[in-house]
């Protein structure tokens, strides 16, 4: 289970809080959010492919420093990650089709966070380690 308490996701103008995630392989079996959780089941149940973990992003722009609710700069705030889910990069030899693509951002930079690689922790509470 992840959560996704630190940030709202925004998409197509909803925001959604609290985003709660379960995950059996790379696809999301259970789902809650704190707000417009209606909206967000709905979203992740349009199509067969919605559900899909695509990727995971690491968040390395030390210029951004706030949530500004735009994922194409929050994505990007140092010290978070953020898992894609939905629709892959065909041109990257993805073949997951959906007609969602939503990023959702992580922050690590609160206490007790971390990342691990291959079972190492490569960074802690937003800093690397490594």
């Amino acid at each position: 289970m992840i959560s996704f308490s630190e940030f709202p996701a925004v998409y197509v103008g909803r925001e959604i809080s609290n985003i709660r995630l379960q995950f059996e392989g790379r696809k999301v079996v259970d789902a809650s959010a704190g707000t417009n959780e209606e909206f967000f089941l709905e979203t992740l149940d349009q199509d067969e492919g919605a559900r899909r973990l695509r990727r995971l992003g690491i968040g390395c722009n030390p210029g951004i420093t706030r949530c500004m609710k735009n994922t194409l700069f929050d994505e990007k705030i140092d010290g978070t990650v953020h898992l894609a889910l939905g629709n892959g990069m065909s041109e990257l030899g993805d073949t997951n089709v959906s007609a969602i693509h939503w990023d959702i951002v992580k922050d690590l930079r609160t206490p007790g966070s971390r990342l691990e690689l291959d079972g190492e922790v490569v960074q802690r509470d937003g800093t690397w380690l490594i």
